[in-house]
């Protein structure tokens, strides 16, 4: 008994060390390109969002759905609602991606369903303890707890990436 212990132990470990070069720079391995790649269409889906031309918007949002089932910090979640609203703001789409990546903890998904509900911004009516709500779990962030972005950077970032693109 003690040795299926052992074993079941010495797997687990092995176990833990067959994950660990997917932090590793250079590292061979499926793991390490699986997570390259998923940094990047995330990378390359912020840009897109963030430029606010349509016409790349349907990559942008490719980008966002391969990214989506490996990201576990709700940034893929955030910027999925970003594109949405850009495409004109639907809270019944938003809602659930932006709440998703508040129980991610995302520090700017967290700041934006303040401003939806503290306004109001695409709901009808303001609701004051949802956007104490938001206020509070913003405060107990780590990022709110270092001070960057604070939580007026944070308000002002996403007030800036959901104002309609005006055309010049």
């Amino acid at each position: 008994m003690t040795r299926c212990f052992m074993g079941l132990a010495l797997i687990a470990t092995l176990a833990g060390c067959a994950t660990a070069p997917c932090d590793t720079p250079w590292s061979d391995g499926e793991c390490r390109a699986t997570k390259l790649l998923q940094q990047n269409d995330l990378l390359q889906a912020k840009m897109l969002a963030a430029a606010g031309n349509p016409e790349y918007y349907e990559l942008a949002n490719a980008l966002l759905e391969r990214a989506t089932p490996t990201d576990t910090t709700g940034e893929a979640e955030f910027y999925r609602a970003i594109l949405l609203i850009r495409q004109g703001p639907q809270a019944e789409e938003v809602l659930p991606h932006l709440e998703k990546a508040a129980d991610r903890r995302h520090p700017h998904a967290i700041a934006l369903l303040y401003k939806v509900y503290s306004e109001p911004y695409l709901v009808a009516e303001a609701d004051p303890v949802k956007a104490e709500h938001y206020r509070t779990l913003y405060g107990q962030l780590d990022v709110a707890k270092s001070g960057y972005p604070s939580f007026e950077k944070a308000l002002s970032l996403v007030t800036t990436l959901v104002q309609p693109e005006t055309q010049g």
